[in-house]
């Protein structure tokens, strides 16, 4: 690519768009444009067609949803609307003015009863209001175009908005113990890991009509662990800092009963990414320091 490309991402506020501006504007090959409410409403789908129009852009990133995982239980039609409906219009929009999409997926379309990390090929059986929608969304795009890449991540976290490591770090400068599962497992990805992925991958679909570069696709962090591995990572790394710092109790989901079940296996295999896209995302304790060291100074 010779020229500046567009890059146009749905949504403002999330942890992969905030992350995509910052490394796009660093990464040169791309200008990278955010789209969201009152221009383009996911809960609103009318609106998806023309704003895209508007905005021209050479690829079109999915990655806005409804992200609130135990509301959804109880909301699930307007999950629906946003995961389902939403990515499948942002899809047919990409489909029509002839650009690729790549859309943002979740570890929640498993049930988490395998024993080992998932694969793409692997059944699709979501638990939960949450992954029903995000799976409504998978299916709507590829039933909208083939020049799709669809990537499950799981498990994220930046220095952006509401996520794990952020929590964490703020109940620490309260309390001097916390309970966390540990009976769930999973890959805690960096968003601004997930942005240089998707560079990268947005790169390869415009420079390539490759179909291997093509389809569904894991993208995490590599290396796996608890949610009490994560936090007691997350604290090893503040104090390393100065910064707050908590014990850690593991403790079994059935000791923090949530709305929405979560899978007890989250772990995603990623090497079929790594093959067709050459990618493979950093050890998670190394974006989780990063991570932590930034909000440190910040």
């Amino acid at each position: 690519m010779s020229t500046l490309k567009r890059m146009v991402v749905t949504g403002r506020e999330g942890q992969v768009v905030l992350s995509l501006l910052e490394r796009g504007a660093k990464d040169g090959r791309f200008e990278v444009i955010a789209l969201g409410r009152p221009e383009l409403d996911l809960s609103a789908p009318e609106t998806i067609e023309a704003a895209l129009q508007k905005a021209r852009p050479d690829l079109i990133v999915s990655a806005a949803a409804y992200t609130a995982v135990d509301q959804a239980e109880g909301d699930e039609e307007a999950a629906t609307v946003v995961n389902g409906v939403a990515a499948g219009k942002i899809a047919e929009a990409a489909a029509a003015l002839g650009v690729p999409v790549i859309h943002i997926s979740t570890d929640y379309v498993f049930d988490g009863s395998k024993a080992a990390p998932y694969v793409e090929s692997d059944p699709v059986a979501p638990i939960g209001a949450y992954g029903r929608s995000k799976l409504a969304g998978e299916n709507a795009v590829t039933a909208a175009t083939p020049n799709h890449a669809i990537l499950r991540t799981a498990w994220v976290y930046s220095p952006f908005g509401k996520n794990f490591l952020k929590t964490m770090l703020k109940l620490a400068e309260t309390r001097d113990s916390l309970n966390v599962v540990d009976d769930q497992v999973g890959n805690p990805t960096s968003a601004l890991d997930i942005a240089d992925a998707v560079l990268v991958i947005a790169a390869n679909l415009l420079d390539s009509d490759d179909p291997a570069l093509r389809g569904t696709f894991h993208l995490t962090g590599t290396g796996e662990g608890s949610w009490a591995d994560f936090a007691i990572e997350i604290f090893a790394r503040s104090a390393d800092m100065g910064g707050p710092t908590a014990e850690v109790g593991r403790i079994p989901s059935s000791a923090y009963p949530t709305p929405a079940k979560r899978p007890a296996n989250s772990r995603l295999d990623c090497s079929l990414l790594e093959a067709r896209h050459g990618i493979r995302l950093p050890d998670w304790k190394q974006s989780t320091s990063i991570i932590v060291e930034r909000l440190a100074r910040a």
